[in-house]
């Protein structure tokens, strides 16, 4: 009875999960090159490509350089000189920063650009617009700023700090903000962790 309980709690996560990226902005299921498959453009159980960016990682990855926001010379940006984006970021950006196929995935070259798909899912390279991602977000940037939450203190409105929920290590990311699965399934958002309605995830972090 254990075992057949363990086996049915399995399933019925898994299909909650299959559910909230069904519908949306990732579900590629109804495009020919995907095989019908709604995992395998970014996934694979075996055989995963370098680097591993997230697990099991199964899409070229995008290469840069990028331009970040910090290097339009801004004075509103406190947290110095940062490098390329790195990590999970990367890994967004292999299919958002339009010089890879969304289709490249598997070691296959692929030949649908995100522009196809959804243009103002096109950032290009030039992310100089964008809000700045793979810096650190400490407590010493908080005090700093003077308009920024303490990350290790603030509650993240997913059940935690900041810094637990949203960071990773201490960096802010594509996906501190977005979640690429739709696990919160907030209608109406770009895959967003929590809804925006009031600026409510901008708030999170900037005191205003």
């Amino acid at each position: 009875m254990k075992k057949l309980f363990v086996f049915t709690l399995s399933v019925l996560l898994a299909t909650s999960a299959f559910a909230v990226i069904t519908g949306s902005a990732h579900d590629f299921q109804g495009y020919g090159w995907s095989g019908g498959e709604i995992c395998v453009p970014c996934h694979t159980p075996h055989n995963a490509l370098v680097p591993q960016l997230v697990p099991l990682w199964n899409h070229t990855t995008a290469a840069g350089p990028w331009s970040q926001y910090v290097d339009v010379g801004t004075g509103t940006f406190d947290a110095g000189p940062i490098g390329q984006p790195a990590g999970v970021s990367r890994a967004c950006l292999s299919c958002h920063d339009g010089t890879v196929a969304v289709d490249a995935f598997g070691g296959a070259v692929g030949a649908t650009m995100i522009a196809a798909i959804n243009p103002a899912a096109d950032f290009t390279t030039d992310l100089s617009n964008d809000h700045p991602i793979s810096f650190p977000y400490t407590a010493a940037l908080a005090a700093a700023d003077g308009e920024l939450y303490d990350p290790t203190v603030a509650l993240s409105g997913l059940g935690g700090t900041i810094d637990v929920d949203m960071l990773f290590g201490t960096n802010l990311e594509c996906a501190s903000c977005h979640d690429v699965h739709n696990t919160a399934a907030v209608a109406g958002t770009p895959l967003l962790r929590i809804t925006n309605a009031g600026s409510l995830i901008c708030l999170t972090c900037h005191n205003k």
